[in-house]
């Protein structure tokens, strides 16, 4: 959607140079995972410096001289820090900015150990693997997911990275609880299958390559709004999910209703998708009536 939006708003006609922008905006998603994953390292690699330089003090408190190692010695932290997979991926795409960018992870461990997650957590004698789970999972939702400061570090890198953070937060949740302790870490796919990275070059081309057919179909079913005055945003979605209806019969109609009012809620105007989800439910019947759609399988209608 926003390929498409960009490109009709700098009315661009290199199809083939905004399509290489769209699939290294997905593929981009993988360094973002992989700089989120790494900022847990780091926040393990930044106690242990503060541990060892509180040993070297020479007025030493009794934490000093016996340091609360639960937090270091996490399973969670300890696999990601050893998976040999995670060093070489990061190495491979040269991912290095808890290096140089620290501040940002610093502050965040002051957050954590000022915490009442914490100090409920320092206190536990051998922690389970589930407890150090539920502890990692717990300061990464509500401390490091949620710091302001983080996430316009992030956006700062890469723009199109705002709308993905959510995303990837979720994902990494998912991974810790399913992370088998003290295995090799291993970084998800960007897609399902070929299949998957086909389906966005396809749906691309098809709204781009036939963007005055797809805005002929919902011309005459806004009578109450001059085809000028609809919003390109909103435009842009109805092609799409037009573009869907009539041209991928794997998916059902439903779902690609669902989907593209689900995506005006998000991205559009407050009205957009009451108005959207009524131009293709009154689309869809006129298209089935005509037989114009055509899907596979069983309960795609």
């Amino acid at each position: 959607m926003q390929a498409i939006y960009a490109m009709h708003l700098q009315q661009a006609s290199d199809i083939t140079q905004q399509e290489r922008f769209l699939h290294q905006s997905i593929d981009d998603i993988i360094d973002l995972y992989l700089i989120i994953t790494s900022s847990l390292v780091k926040l393990k690699e930044l106690e242990e410096d503060f541990i060892e330089k509180s040993k070297q003090k020479i007025i030493k408190s009794s934490t000093d001289i016996n340091p609360h190692m639960n937090f270091v010695q996490n399973k969670v932290l300890t696999t990601l820090a050893e998976s040999e997979g995670l060093k070489e991926i990061l190495k491979k795409k040269k991912i290095s900015n808890w290096s140089i960018d620290d501040s940002y992870l610093k502050n965040i461990l002051g957050e954590i150990k000022n915490s009442t997650l914490y100090s409920d957590y320092i206190k536990l004698e051998n922690p389970s693997i589930k407890e150090d789970k539920q502890f990692i999972v717990a300061v990464f939702t509500e401390i490091i997911a949620p710091n302001e400061k983080l996430n316009d570090y992030l956006e700062d890198l890469n723009l199109s990275w705002s709308d993905d953070i959510p995303i990837v937060n979720t994902l990494l949740v998912k991974k810790i609880e399913q992370l088998k302790i003290y295995g090799n870490f291993k970084t998800p796919n960007v897609y399902k299958d070929i299949e998957d990275k086909d389906f966005a070059t396809q749906l691309f081309r098809k709204v781009i390559l036939n963007d005055e057919k797809l805005a002929q179909e919902f011309a005459d079913k806004t009578p109450n709004w001059d085809n000028e005055r609809i919003a390109e945003l909103d435009r842009t979605i109805l092609k799409m999910a037009i573009a869907e209806l009539l041209h991928f019969p794997s998916i059902p109609v439903k779902v690609t209703i669902n989907e593209y009012v689900e995506i005006a809620k998000e991205y559009a105007t407050p009205k957009s998708s009451l108005f959207i989800n009524g131009i293709l439910d009154k689309l869809s019947k006129e298209y089935t009536q005509a037989k114009r759609i055509n899907k596979i399988g069983r309960g795609l209608l």
